[in-house]
């Protein structure tokens, strides 16, 4: 009973934030957060993209039914847009196999490092996947 009562106390002292724009994140934070991110906006691309699929296999009339979404600037925003988020994905999570693995250290440094090879990675593919989709 004791323990319960100072777990209650505990937590009141507890200093409470909860102005996130106050709050400064790593740049390891910054990377593991948008993985989490990305990788949810690549599980929902995927219907999209499973739909889309479907309607241009379907016959030759849904073939140009697709094919006439696709010329739409607003959906090949979106399709660069999923690209993007699929190759931080895809080059985030090599980083963390790498890393899990030993191949990377696991030091500060090594972290903040692999951190920003990823973003410049990912521009860089994003800037291809920009030609590739116009």
């Amino acid at each position: 009973m004791w323990a319960l009562f100072m777990i209650k106390n505990a937590k009141k002292q507890r200093p409470v934030n909860l102005d996130l724009t106050t709050i400064k994140f790593p740049v390891t934070a910054i990377a593991s957060i948008l993985h989490r991110v990305s990788g949810v906006i690549t599980f929902v691309a995927v219907g999209i993209l499973l739909w889309l699929l479907g309607q241009s296999l379907s016959s030759p009339e849904g073939f140009l039914v697709a094919s006439a979404i696709m010329d739409s600037f607003f959906v090949k925003f979106i399709m660069w847009g999923i690209l993007t988020a699929l190759a931080y994905h895809v080059v985030v999570g090599i980083r963390h196999i790498m890393m899990d693995t030993g191949l990377l250290e696991e030091t500060l440094i090594a972290g903040k490092r692999s951190a920003m090879i990823s973003f410049v990675l990912t521009v860089v593919l994003s800037i291809l996947a920009g030609v590739l989709v116009w």
